[in-house]
């Protein structure tokens, strides 16, 4: 697989997906490959320069796939390649051990899934009327933020990035509707309330904020930040050098 650049777009889609998370689940990471056509590799590169902490792919597979069970699974995943979908690999593989998304976690980790057959589209209930489909590309095509659409059409900002994904992919927009304050940035509000953190502790600062102790040290390395018992500048360098 020819791994795509990080445009913009695909750069903020992906910080949709992990946006509020403090640590990034190697479910979460395969699921954003797919999304965005790519592998974990790179997905999990890009969270890091983002700032994000991501679980260890090692952490995520080493309990759940011996590398006997890892050699198998590539060689049924490669011998019947085209014939299964993972709903049915997991079904059949090891006596149905494991579950649907572990082994798309793992076929991915392997960069097999060219060998897997696509999962037929389930058709869900329609949540935009065309009347409504037809205001937000309108306000789109016109520069409305995330918020204005939300206020316009009565749905929630999820609903929104939900719907410019899949305008975005069925080709009806080419980019998502950016958004007037992120919570990114709300937080970094929050952060510039406090003044100087420099005498503070993690916890003292996840009180405050009311956020937790992980999310905070999350913050922190994003910003390279330096409280009393977190570095941030030093952790951002450290995952930069990493990646």
């Amino acid at each position: 697989m020819t791994t795509p650049r990080w445009t913009e777009d695909r750069t903020r889609i992906l910080q949709a997906i992990a946006e509020g998370m403090d640590t990034v689940s190697q479910e979460t990471v395969a699921s954003a490959a797919v999304e965005l056509d790519t592998t974990t590799r790179s997905v999990s590169s890009k969270l890091r320069k983002m700032g994000y902490d991501v679980e260890l792919a090692s952490s995520a597979h080493k309990k759940a796939f011996t590398d006997e069970q890892a050699d198998s699974l590539s060689s049924f995943v490669t011998g019947n390649s085209g014939v299964y979908t993972y709903a049915d690999i997991a079904g059949s593989f090891e006596g149905g051990n494991f579950t649907a998304k572990q082994v798309q976690g793992k076929i991915l980790s392997m960069e097999l899934t060219d060998h897997v057959k696509p999962a037929e589209k389930i058709e869900v209930a329609r949540t935009y009327t065309p009347a409504e489909e037809a205001t937000f590309l309108e306000m789109h095509n016109n520069g409305a933020f995330v918020e204005e659409l939300a206020e316009k059409l009565g749905k929630s900002i999820n609903s929104i990035r939900g719907k410019a994904l899949s305008f975005l992919r069925s080709g009806d927009i080419t980019s998502i509707p950016k958004q007037k304050e992120s919570r990114a940035k709300a937080n970094v509000d929050a952060l510039e309330a406090l003044g100087d953190i420099s005498g503070l502790t993690v916890e003292q600062i996840a009180e405050q904020i009311d956020k937790t102790v992980r999310g905070v040290k999350t913050m922190l390395t994003r910003r390279g930040l330096t409280c009393s018992n977190h570095d941030g500048a030093k952790k951002a360098a450290k995952n930069a050098a990493a990646s």
